[in-house]
């Protein structure tokens, strides 16, 4: 059955490669942050483990409501490694567990990262008069410049 869901085709695919994207780092800043609350030690352990945990929790949620918007335009939501290693902007984890403030400022690249992924939706949204795509990217800039304005916090001196 053909979409008519008053947004082009065209103009759905490329907001859907840019949700694919987002998607990407969104998965990929995630398992890098569950690794690094496996992995953190040192004095800073308690705060960092607590706080590694809120923040994969958070973008575990957040990768579900995004492929099920790619769903709700039409397109299959990309969902292997091989898929997110194409389309993400932030690199894999570091195999060797790094020290804890190198991890800090990782996760706040990555969030910083990933604001710039969703903030790369809203021309296309506006584009395609896509509301709830505009919608979800600004809720995701929020969150992620949020994260990032608190791990940047912790490497004040």
């Amino acid at each position: 059955m053909a979409m008519n869901i008053g947004i082009d085709e065209t103009k759905r695919k490329e907001v859907t490669g840019g949700l694919a994207r987002l998607l990407a780092d969104t998965y990929t800043l995630y398992l890098t942050t569950h690794n690094f609350h496996w992995n953190v030690s040192g004095p800073m352990f308690n705060s960092l483990h607590a706080m590694f945990m809120a923040q994969y929790t958070e973008l575990w949620n957040a990768v579900d409501p995004i492929a099920e918007r790619i769903r709700s335009l039409g397109e299959p939501a990309p969902g292997s490694y091989a898929q997110f290693a194409r389309l993400s902007s932030l690199a894999d984890a570091p195999e060797t567990p790094p020290k804890a403030e190198a991890m800090i400022r990782i996760l706040a690249e990555g969030h910083e990262a990933t604001a710039r992924s969703a903030r790369s939706l809203f021309p296309l949204a506006d584009e395609a008069g896509d509301q709830a795509t505009a919608d979800l990217a600004t809720q995701r800039v929020a969150v992620h410049e949020k994260a990032a304005w608190m791990l940047r916090a912790l490497l004040d001196e």
